[in-house]
């Protein structure tokens, strides 16, 4: 009931930006916590950033003054914005939403992923 799009994903240097967006549709939207998750080969999933329907958001440590997450509720539509990007950031990122009441990024309640989108960074 909840389709859920990311686009954006690619390759780019160490030190660089990139920014991904994730699409949907449906009146919905604008009362969905919205998430970015990401999972590198091997690891398990990590929670990367939140934004809840008022626009509050919430951050992992390692994301704070490097990534932004912003939605538009016009265009429907979730966004990352990556800077000073690391080889370590090299993952498959996913965006993904919840009707819960908590909005965080290391929630468990986040029930509605994307198919993810591939963001590699070069050394």
């Amino acid at each position: 009931q909840v389709p859920l799009v990311e686009s954006g994903g690619g390759s780019v240097q160490a030190g660089g930006s990139l920014g991904l967006s994730c699409a949907t549709s449906g009146n919905i939207f604008n009362t969905l916590c919205l998430g970015w998750f990401r999972q590198a080969p091997g690891k398990e999933r990590e929670g990367v950033a939140s934004i809840d329907k008022f626009g509050t958001t919430r951050y992992g440590d390692s994301m704070k003054g490097r990534f932004t997450i912003s939605r538009d509720n016009v265009k429907k539509t979730l966004y990352l914005q990556m800077n000073a990007l690391k080889p370590e950031d090299t993952a498959t990122y996913y965006c993904a939403a919840t009707l819960g009441i908590y909005c965080g990024p290391m929630a468990d309640n986040f029930a509605y992923w994307g198919q993810g989108t591939q963001v590699t960074v070069s050394s």
